[in-house]
């Protein structure tokens, strides 16, 4: 999180600080802060940026969902975004074979190389 924007940065503690008022700390209050995070950012590698055109609104169908309804996870990947712009994505985090993947092939690579980046970010 660190390594995000300030904004980014902001909405999260907010949103955070708010959920630990209503539910207490815990998994609970981290999912509502990182629930109110993907609602205008999106994960890239080890850090949080802005939607693609600033965009808002859900990322993936568990964010678009009331919880307890579940649902697949996007990992922070704004599932939404246009192929393009997952394309321009994977060339960042300088993703193989990018030009030759689906749309639905570049946000499971993309989400891959989120993971790796964030486990080594960690490891620092």
């Amino acid at each position: 999180m660190e390594r995000s924007a300030k904004d980014a940065q902001r909405t999260w503690i907010k949103a955070h600080d708010s959920a630990v008022k209503q539910y207490g700390e815990g998994e609970r209050a981290h999912r509502v802060a990182f629930g109110a995070l993907k609602h205008k950012y999106e994960k890239v590698g080890d850090h949080w940026q802005r939607k693609e055109g600033g965009r808002k609104g859900p990322s993936d169908p568990r964010s678009a969902r009331p919880r307890g309804q579940g649902g697949r996870s996007g990992e922070g990947v704004d599932e939404q975004a246009s192929k393009r712009h997952l394309y321009d994505l994977a060339r960042d985090l300088d993703i193989d074979g990018r030009s030759r993947m689906s749309k639905a092939e570049l946000l499971d690579a993309i989400r891959k190389a989120n993971r790796a980046k964030t486990r080594e970010a960690r490891s620092r």
